[in-house]
């Protein structure tokens, strides 16, 4: 019986002290609320401003050519440039003996080399999963089991592009040795 009245009086004291918590929390007058808002907004106006980031978008990039070079030349600047340009010597990429050639070739080989390895390997993981494929259509099932069109057309693709990346392989061998007997740096096709 003492506990239940202590703890009727503890309950009832925790309930007069929150209440006077909230009595005071709303006893807040709206002036100093809107005080508050202008005092904040000062604070703001005299904050000192946020210092810039840099970062690589800001940061101007190098360019390959010198500024003379990149300027297009005007008629009044000396004619010599335009003649130069038009009867210069070939660009890097289109002379067989610089880098720039034959790393050029080899890029655009391999490139087509990597994307065929991976249509490849796709293709060949969709066969798989045909050959084990179920078909809860008993007609479909008689049908694919009788002639087997979806698994005959995609191991066609299968070995078409099979042959595709041996081709691809063998031009990659073609280009090191022609570069070979070009007397290029063997380097440049690697």
């Amino acid at each position: 019986m003492v506990t239940k009245t202590l703890l009727r009086v503890a309950l009832a004291g925790i309930f007069v002290t929150c209440a006077a918590v909230a009595a005071s929390a709303q006893a807040t007058d709206p002036d100093d609320v809107a005080a508050a808002a202008r005092k904040a907004r000062d604070q703001q106006k005299t904050a000192p401003k946020p210092k810039k980031v840099v970062t690589n978008d800001d940061i101007p990039s190098k360019s390959t050519a010198p500024d003379a070079a990149a300027k297009p030349a005007t008629p009044g600047e000396g004619g010599q440039a335009e003649g130069q340009a038009s009867n210069g010597a070939p660009k890097d990429e289109d002379d067989p003996k610089k880098e720039a050639y034959w790393h050029k070739r080899y890029s655009e080989i391999h490139d087509k080399l990597t994307q065929a390895e991976k249509d490849l390997d796709v293709y060949q993981r969709e066969l798989n999963t045909d050959q084990v494929q179920y078909y809860n259509d008993p007609q479909k099932a008689l049908v694919e089991q009788h002639n087997r069109t979806e698994i005959n057309d995609k191991t066609a693709k299968v070995d078409a592009k099979k042959k595709e990346v041996e081709g691809l392989k063998q031009q990659l061998t073609d280009l090191e040795e022609e570069c070979r007997k070009s007397g290029c740096d063997p380097g440049w096709v690697r």
